[in-house]
């Protein structure tokens, strides 16, 4: 097995504009800081970004909207993010909203090679089932869901090996791993990366096949959310 580590800025080489991108966190816990700022850097826009919530204005995928870098944005929230919201209005940004639980579902099915997921959720709601397939099962009511997938997903991890395989940190975890395995190229941020062979297997939650590449940055302190 080859050494996937790698320097952020290879990890952001491949973007182009329109590119498809998953990234992880929850209200920027768990998002990959140094990933994101280096997407700033390349200079790509018109991306389409799957993400749990659209962060805040500094934190989070927050940056890449207040930079106007992200022409559709499928989440479960945008609330905590202002600009988020006025360019919504605006028309500048697109915004596909899923409930969290279903967002979750509709990426793990894209990353395990289902077509999608069936959910009563909003059956009775038109703007809900607008765009959706209605799916009979039993007598019951399910709305399609279709799978998602991206080119590439940024993930933060606690720790990694030189083969790719990563552990997370707590409820920094959240969407990673899900993500990890529904994108062409998964690269993964944490905060060390250790030999092969120094991680405990019942440890490992995103095994390195689905790794494209990690990179060391040192490490994140979450302690902000709370404070």
């Amino acid at each position: 097995m080859r050494n996937k580590r790698m320097a952020i800025e290879e990890a952001v080489a491949d973007l182009k504009d329109e590119s498809v991108i998953m990234v992880g966190g929850f209200g920027g816990v768990g998002s990959p800081p140094s990933f994101i700022s280096a997407i700033l850097e390349t200079g790509v826009k018109d991306l389409t970004v799957i993400c749990n919530d659209a962060g805040f204005p500094g934190i989070g995928i927050g940056p890449l909207i207040v930079n106007q870098r992200v022409k559709k944005l499928i989440a479960s929230h945008i609330g905590s993010n202002p600009v988020a919201g006025k360019q919504m209005t605006d028309g500048f940004l697109d915004v596909e909203f899923s409930p969290q639980g279903i967002l979750a579902e509709r990426i793990r099915a894209g990353g395990v090679g289902l077509g999608g997921i069936l959910s009563d959720i909003g059956v009775d709601h038109e703007m809900v089932r607008e765009g959706k397939k209605l799916v009979s099962i039993n007598g019951r009511s399910y709305l399609a869901e279709a799978a998602l997938t991206a080119e590439f997903a940024f993930v933060f991890g606690k720790t990694a090996d030189e083969f790719g395989n990563v552990i997370y940190d707590k409820s920094a975890r959240n969407m990673n791993p899900l993500m990890a395995m529904a994108a062409d190229k998964t690269f993964a941020e944490v905060n060390r990366i250790v030999p092969a062979g120094e991680l405990a297997e019942e440890e490992i939650v995103t095994p390195g096949v689905f790794v494209h590449g990690v990179s060391e940055t040192g490490g994140v302190n979450w302690k902000w959310v709370w404070e």
